[in-house]
């Protein structure tokens, strides 16, 4: 930015040979400084000014601006009403297979032993995907069914501690289950709870199994019996 200390050619008032001028990049005068912006962000300084002088800025606005013509005014978007869809079928082979052999047993004692402490709860303890521990207060049915589906092992008569993390619990059963549907045999990538969690249901080895998309979409929260009949298809 080139700045003059001395007033343009085509003459100002009197008293301003002292205020610094700037050259407008648009009408080619020579203006004084304060007819110009400052500038803003990493470019802004004490004698930072924009390249512009305020009328010709002024000028701009009023070129670009387009009057609001009726022919401009874009109607209204109607809410556009979609047919209404059913929940997708299930898939048509669909065929009762023999349930996934559970994991081996995990040394410990007997969840027989677990008793509530004092406080009338019990202790569930585990780790997450990046290894932190942590501790959270369970029921007594639930950490003996825990314990019995292979998810958790008894430390000692208040506290258990879960087995599998999040990622590796995945992992373990669409491994195991050889990224096969349970249900229709194809590919699958989901993992479904034969007894939905709504129903009572826990996220264990026994009651999990590798499901497609569809199946586990089908099936939401039905019962294997109620998705796939008591005889299977």
């Amino acid at each position: 930015m080139s700045l003059t200390q001395h007033p343009p050619p085509d003459g100002n008032l009197p008293g301003d040979e002292t205020r610094p001028y700037k050259t407008c990049a648009h009408c080619l005068k020579t203006k004084p400084l304060t007819q110009f912006d400052r500038r803003a962000g990493r470019r802004s300084g004490k004698t930072s000014r924009r390249g512009t002088c305020r009328s010709c800025q002024k000028l701009k606005r009023k070129a670009t601006a387009q009057p609001i013509l009726p022919e401009n005014i874009a109607a209204p978007r109607r809410r556009q009403v979609l047919p209404e869809t059913e929940t997708p079928a299930a898939p048509v082979r669909l065929s009762r297979r023999p349930l996934p052999l559970p994991p081996p047993k995990p040394a410990g004692p007997d969840p027989r032993v677990l008793r509530l402490n004092r406080s009338g709860i019990i202790w569930m303890r585990g780790k997450t995907d990046k290894g932190r521990r942590w501790q959270q207060e369970t029921d007594l049915e639930t950490a003996v069914t825990l314990v019995k589906e292979y998810a958790a092992v008894v430390v000692n008569r208040h506290t258990i501690r879960r087995i599998y993390s999040n990622k590796s619990f995945r992992r373990y059963i669409l491994e195991r289950d050889r990224y096969t549907c349970y249900f229709c045999g194809e590919y699958g990538d989901t993992i479904d709870h034969l007894l939905p969690r709504s129903k009572g249901g826990h996220t264990t080895p026994v009651n999990c199994v590798c499901a497609c998309n569809l199946c586990n979409q089908s099936k939401a929260n039905r019962s294997l019996d109620e998705f796939m009949g008591p005889d299977g298809e």
